[in-house]
């Protein structure tokens, strides 16, 4: 609650007392919000020390309370107003790059700090929004290479389309089969052919394969063919993204950007990106210009293959 910014210790005192009938001294709330033991370490002796016990929050929330409560975030403003707050960690200390108004108007980033001062400098947002906006040019795909990838999703797709088919009609005649089988025993036991606990076995065993079979039919409906959808999201996003970036205000910028890196490491000069699959594979063919091949720019696991279900 306290790293939202929207409270300071009177009112986040009033919210504990309201939600658990507990009243907490004003300065011993405050000792627990700068505690690092929740985050699994202790200082002893001016040392600080890894704990063996369980972390009971993020590095991350605890960064941003140390953030709030040193003063850089006094509820003037709502977690939207500052469009790339939480995006980036400073490549000196690896803590979290928080934000603050000045004059109540500008926006400047900069290192939590709560290790002390840091060699890390003020970035107004627009350069920031600069420098982030450079993380999307590096995983833009040259046009001839995109409408080669593009042929190449199309051609599969249809192949896709055409092997599913054939497994769809191949598990619903399993299915068909199966239920003929359990109506012809249904009907052998009545006759006394066979006897009722052997009906039941058998019809339990049936009745499982057809479970079997229409998770594999339901799966056999989407999966590939997603992959393959999905993979062309992906294409048409990394050659799109910088442009679209341009043309968008900070806090757009910013939803565009969480589709694409994990996290930034920002210096005074530049920054360094951590990119989320798959377009992490995109950056290194962008960058070494080897664009042979398309199918890893889905990462995602693929589906059980139906053809492996007993005939």
């Amino acid at each position: 609650m306290y790293a939202t910014g929207k409270h300071s210790l009177d009112t986040l005192r009033k919210c504990i007392q309201a939600e658990f009938g507990k009243t907490i001294n004003r300065s011993y709330l405050h000792t627990i919000l700068l505690n690092p033991v929740y985050i699994g370490t202790f200082v002893w002796g001016g040392i600080q020390y890894r704990g063996s016990y369980e972390q009971f929050v993020s590095a991350q929330l605890f960064e941003t309370v140390q953030a709030v409560i040193h003063g850089h975030n006094k509820g003037k403003y709502s977690k939207h107003d500052i469009a790339f707050r939480g995006m980036m960690t400073c490549a000196h200390d690896n803590l979290t790059v928080t934000a603050e108004f000045i004059k109540g108007k500008y926006v400047y980033y900069r290192c939590s700090g709560y290790h002390g001062k840091c060699a890390l400098p003020r970035f107004r947002e627009e350069q920031i929004s600069e420098k982030l906006g450079d993380v999307l040019k590096g995983i833009c795909i040259p046009d001839d290479v995109a409408a080669r990838i593009s042929s190449a999703l199309q051609h599969d797709q249809e192949n896709i389309k055409k092997n599913s088919n054939a497994e769809r009609e191949r598990l619903s005649k399993r299915i068909e089969a199966l239920r003929v089988r359990m109506s012809q025993a249904y009907a052998d036991k009545l006759d006394g052919k066979i006897s009722e606990d052997f009906w039941q076995r058998q019809m339990s065993q049936w009745q499982a394969e057809e479970q079997q079979v229409k998770q594999l039919l339901e799966v056999t409906e989407q999966s590939k063919e997603d992959r393959v959808l999905s993979a062309r999201k992906t294409l048409e996003l990394a050659n799109v993204a910088y442009s679209l970036y341009l043309t968008r205000k900070p806090a757009e910028q910013a939803e565009l950007l969480k589709k694409v890196p994990l996290n930034c490491s920002i210096d005074a000069v530049s920054i360094t990106p951590t990119y989320r699959k798959p377009f992490d594979m995109i950056f290194e063919r962008a960058k070494t210009k080897k664009w042979s091949g398309w199918a890893d720019l889905n990462c995602r696991p693929l589906a059980p293959q139906a053809s492996a279900l007993p005939g």
